[in-house]
């Protein structure tokens, strides 16, 4: 594998019956970046994650994943990622410490690593009044900040976060990208989809799915220049309405 890309994809392709998810898609990802994977309801982008994520074989084409590849060795990707949805469940009857430990003990840190990494969070993320308190009791915007925390808890080099962002108001929006951009300066490769189109200004990389094909790739800047679009809003909307799929 080519050691400046985590991930590297050649026409990856993702079939339900006679139904086309994921057609042909090809893309590499560079280490430590933002790569923003944008798409409507329905375009393919979870099919997509799910395969590079080691949770879905793919029907066809090739994938390697920090090195792995996909359909062999999806077990070594998944001990090797974080991952975060809109629906990422922390356990609600479990306190905040109480969740922290719990998936340091699944990540296979050790007891003082824990500490250090819960220390941590507590700080940065400026909880320490409720650190004991049951995560149902807290707000979303502080539920989806501190689920990020805990997928980045033993320190992977390749986190997916798919829709990370849905339902939070705009400020803890705002908040949490802090925080996406603070791990990518760590070094972090940052896998986002959004269904905020403000967010993607923030990728280094950005590529839009219609109907399980990749219509458009690259940087912000370039992307607008190259489609004559005033923002990214007003391209992906111009893309998406090409779309033949209905919802699924």
């Amino acid at each position: 594998m080519n050691n400046e890309y985590i991930i590297e994809v050649d026409s990856l392709t993702k079939k339900f019956g006679s139904f086309t998810a994921v057609d042909k898609i090809s893309f590499t990802v560079k280490r430590g970046e933002i790569f923003g994977f944008l798409g409507a309801n329905g375009a393919g982008k979870t099919t997509a994650i799910k395969m590079l994520s080691g949770l879905l074989q793919a029907s066809s084409g090739s994938a390697r994943v920090i090195d792995f590849n996909i359909n062999k060795e999806s077990e070594k990707i998944k001990a090797n990622i974080g991952y975060m949805s809109q629906r990422f469940s922390l356990y609600d009857d479990l306190t905040v410490l109480e969740n922290m430990k719990f998936y340091g003990g699944i990540y296979g840190l050790s007891n003082s690593k824990i500490q250090m990494k819960t220390d941590e969070i507590v700080k940065v993320l400026h909880i320490q009044d409720y650190k004991d308190k049951l995560v149902k009791s807290l707000p979303l915007g502080w539920k989806q900040k501190l689920a990020f925390s805990i997928s980045i808890l033993h320190e992977p080099p390749l986190v997916f976060l798919d829709e990370p962002t849905g339902g939070v108001d705009p400020v803890t929006r705002r908040e949490f990208w802090e925080l996406i951009v603070a791990a990518a300066h760590q070094g972090t490769t940052l896998f986002v989809t959004t269904h905020y189109m403000d967010e993607a200004e923030y990728c280094d990389t950005v590529s839009i799915m219609v109907d399980g094909r990749i219509e458009a790739m690259g940087s912000p800047k370039y992307l607008k220049e190259q489609f004559n679009s005033p923002d990214i809003h007003t391209l992906f909307v111009s893309l998406a309405r090409q779309s033949k799929r209905t919802e699924i």
